[in-house]
């Protein structure tokens, strides 16, 4: 019990954190933040660390490659997430994960024109299980949304988005808020999701960081920016 229980909020904090497409203004280019590293603390336990690690070759194409990291007591899963450099939709997701003795290795093949996610699991190099998931629109990846928001101009409150993942979510910017995370004290744009699944808090200032993200239904947890490098 007690070992499905961590796994399960590890799952969720990596899962249900947000996802979806969002359409606007892109106010930055993916080269502006190429080798940011961003450490997060996650509350109640663990802690996750992004880094951009800027423009790479995947069959032929220039995509963005980002690692997640996420430790939540014996859980352990390692992200390379392969995206659009200017939209960050992603083509590919490979994911490592260990917890006690267990360990998986997951895929996740996006075709963003079919708007489907093939997600392969393997237990060594056999494959176990196999799931395709169909959206009715593009298909964004739980840990980039945020740092798509950050691209964004003109953010203005009362402006709306659409997430999918495939489930369809109305993101909001509801306010203006000032916020207190490990790292310090910021001015941050706050969004809500409807239904009420996630909020997120982006800083105001340049460069705009997510500074907070938070799971407000089920196993509630949220992620605050102790450092960025």
């Amino acid at each position: 019990m007690k070992k499905n229980k961590i796994a399960l909020i590890a799952f969720s904090i990596i899962l249900i954190i947000i996802t979806g497409y969002v359409s606007s203004i892109v106010n930055a280019s993916a080269n502006d933040y190429d080798g940011e590293s961003i450490l997060y603390l996650i509350s109640p336990v663990g802690r996750s660390e992004y880094k951009d690690l800027g423009t790479v070759d995947l069959n032929g194409m220039k995509v963005n490659l980002v690692i997640f990291k996420t430790s939540v007591m014996s859980f352990n899963d390692t992200e390379k997430i392969y995206s659009d450099p200017k939209t960050m939709l992603p083509y590919r997701v490979e994911r490592d994960i260990s917890w006690f003795m267990k360990k998986e290795y997951i895929t996740e093949e996006y075709d963003q024109k079919k708007f489907t996610v093939t997600t392969k699991k393997y237990s060594g190099a056999r494959l176990i299980n196999e799931l395709v998931i169909k959206a009715d629109g593009p298909i964004h990846n739980a840990i980039l949304l945020p740092f798509y928001l950050r691209r964004c101009s003109g953010l203005k409150i009362g402006q709306h988005f659409i997430a999918r993942f495939p489930d369809k979510f109305d993101l909001e910017l509801v306010s203006i808020d000032e916020i207190t995370v490990p790292a310090g004290k910021f001015q941050t744009y706050h969004f809500k999701s409807a239904p009420n699944k996630f909020e997120i808090w982006v800083s105001t200032d340049n460069p705009q960081v997510p500074v907070k993200i938070k799971g407000t239904t089920g196993l509630k947890y949220a992620l605050l920016m102790k450092e960025r490098r």
